[in-house]
């Protein structure tokens, strides 16, 4: 029987409302007093009833919520047979939990979209050759998948044959369309808005990218911020204190009438709604814009942040290093440049792939007599020509002549930041080559926003050299700047930091990033960087777009204020009503559960705000 009235309170609601406005047309016309005080004493046995219910299973867990006070309020207004107030009183808290309920939804609306997108069905090619449609749950890792135009990509994956525009709104934020080709990557949950396109499963189920973030926005909902929790902890202590006052006004007064009327207005349903559809509201505008926020207790230390600090590679550059610039000297330059790719082919050094890239093709000869030279590079016969590859101390090394227009050369690319590689072929410089991992585009200007936004400090720690490191931080307007930094060091340095009572950001990619993720108050991951990374950060940006974290520090600001704003808002309307119940005569319970409701309402609009929340350019 509870179940039935529970479920059907919003029905009572109705009904309440009708025998309501029913009561008063009836009076006003015939003036028909007895019908007048029935229905309304009916309205009020049918309000009170899921009201009761409510306050019984609160008091059965030791727990005075705001519907033991509304029971209370409801019984003293049949006390001192006030049926008006009674009836109005009921059906304003369960038109106001409706609406409250509603509008909540709308909250999560962002994130139940996310869920909803999930993928159900893939085509999966079967061993004929043919393809079937299957549950998603069944693909396995390597199966490959048809997918047509209009159609949700089901898993992580690569492509292996076909092309086509891919809507990867629920992944990254963006809406434009992203051509997808052989060899590139595509995520469960996207949208092939035109082609068709052959793809092998990479990832599948909860370990896609679009599992992950299903998974992290819910376990960030099911979190409570400190604000949070003190909200908790304020209403278990507030509501017995509300009850105390009322008895104790009754006692002195025998007024039953004001204290019944000081339970209505002390009801702080307003207080502590506040605070988690504001957070509620932020994670959601969040996960729309390619931001994992994961839990509302990061909002608060990531809202206050004093100092930001980069690693290099992969996050603010990158972190795939290309040749910016060439000098060649002397003759026969086709012929080191075939030498020069034959030894990078057989090396692993991270600038070999962006040699052999700007080389393109070449002719591979056989290389023998190969010479690691440790921190200096390679030397090898190719040929039957002595060829040394690496930095200019294995040159001097080789007594290779560097003349004056080399040095200058070099001085140049030594002050652009460039990684240097030089080929001397016979103790001739042949080749020098300048390498750097490109920064990434937009960079710039997402710092100077993120400036704009009270951050005090931009700090880059990075394994490279020195020089390397000040030329960028030089060109993208760093506060300071570390090189030669190891994962250790870079987690003593943030550990100092905070030491000093600094609120610091760590962004990174990598394992190596790790350690200072997880020191940091707010580890932020590049959405593409390595598990490890990912799992031991706060914050996680999607696809890695750099350009979403001035949006995530503006919005977790947003989410702050708001905070504030709902507290400061419940605070001030319970306290108005108070007073004006006590030092006034106009008020009386129904206006004051009227004002009630309409607080809820208020801090719940004004929570919404934030789905709406963009930063401002």
């Amino acid at each position: 029987m509870q179940r039935v009235i529970l479920r059907n309170k919003n029905k009572i609601a109705l009904v309440i409302g009708i025998l309501i406005a029913t009561a008063f047309i009836v009076k006003w016309s015939t003036g028909f007093m007895l019908f007048f005080e029935w229905t309304l004493i009916t309205a009020s046995i049918l309000g009170v009833l899921p009201i009761a219910i409510q306050a019984f299973q609160a008091l059965r867990v030791k727990v005075v919520s705001i519907d033991v006070l509304v029971t209370m309020a409801v019984a003293g207004a049949f006390a001192i047979r006030n049926f008006e107030e009674s009836a109005i009183v009921t059906f304003l808290f369960l038109f106001g939990a409706y609406l409250e309920q509603r509008t909540l939804n709308k909250t999560r609306s962002a994130i139940r979209a996310l869920t909803e997108m999930a993928p159900e069905t893939a085509w999966k090619k079967m061993d004929d050759g043919d393809f079937e449609e299957i549950d998603v749950d069944d693909v396995d890792i390597g199966d490959v998948l048809l997918v047509k135009t209009g159609a949700k990509i089901p898993v992580d994956g690569t492509v292996l044959s076909g092309e086509g525009s891919v809507n990867e709104a629920s992944i990254t934020g963006e809406s434009l369309p992203v051509l997808k080709e052989m060899n590139a990557l595509v995520y469960a949950g996207t949208i092939l808005e035109n082609g068709t396109l052959q793809i092998a499963a990479d990832r599948v189920g909860e370990d896609t990218t679009f599992g992950k973030i299903i998974e992290l926005v819910e376990e960030a909902q099911d979190s409570k911020s400190e604000a949070e929790r003190f909200i908790d902890r304020f209403a278990k202590y507030y509501t017995p204190v509300v009850l105390l006052i009322a008895l104790l006004v009754f006692a002195f007064t025998r007024d039953m009438e004001l204290a019944v009327t000081i339970l209505v207005l002390g009801c702080p349903g307003a207080l502590v709604i506040g605070v988690p559809v504001s957070n509620v509201a932020g994670i959601g505008n969040g996960a729309s814009h390619g931001i994992l926020l994961k839990g509302s207790e990061v909002i608060s230390d990531f809202s206050r942040l004093d100092q930001m600090i980069f690693d290099k590679t992969g996050t603010l550059t990158i972190g795939n290093p290309a040749v910016a610039d060439t000098r060649y000297y002397g003759e026969n330059i086709e012929s080191a440049l075939h030498y020069l790719a034959s030894i990078e082919r057989e090396s692993d050094h991270p600038l070999a792939k962006a040699v052999l890239e700007e080389i393109g093709q070449a002719t591979i000869f056989p290389v023998s007599d190969t010479n690691v030279i440790r921190g200096g590079g390679i030397v090898a016969r190719v040929n039957g020509h002595r060829v040394a590859v690496g930095n200019v101390a294995l040159m001097e090394q080789e007594a290779v002549v560097l003349s004056e227009a080399v040095r200058e050369d070099l001085h140049q690319f030594e002050a652009k930041g460039y990684s240097l590689v030089l080929t001397a072929v016979d103790g001739e410089l042949s080749i020098l080559m300048g390498i750097r991992d490109p920064i990434r585009p937009g960079v710039k200007e997402d710092l100077e926003r993120i400036k704009k936004l009270g951050v005090k400090e931009l700090v880059m720690l990075s394994g490279d050299n020195q020089g390397t490191v000040d030329v960028i931080a030089r060109e993208l307007g760093l506060s300071k700047a570390h090189g030669h930094m190891l994962p250790e060091d870079k987690s003593a340095y943030v550990k100092e930091q905070i030491g000093k009572g600094a609120t610091v950001a760590f962004v990174g990619d990598g394992v190596n990033d790790s350690p200072s993720l997880a020191t940091a108050q707010i580890g932020i991951a590049m959405g593409s960087g390595t598990e490890v990374a990912i799992e031991t950060s706060n914050v996680v940006l999607v696809n890695s777009d750099f350009s979403r974290l001035p949006h995530a520090l503006g919005l977790v600001k947003a989410t702050s204020r708001n905070m504030i704003q709902n507290i400061v808002i419940a605070i001030g309307v319970v306290v108005a009503l108070l007073a004006s119940v006590l030092f006034g005569e106009w008020m009386n319970m129904s206006i004051g559960m009227l004002v009630h409701e309409g607080s809820i309402l208020v801090v719940i609009l004004n929570g919404m705000r934030l789905l709406g929340y963009r930063l401002k350019s």
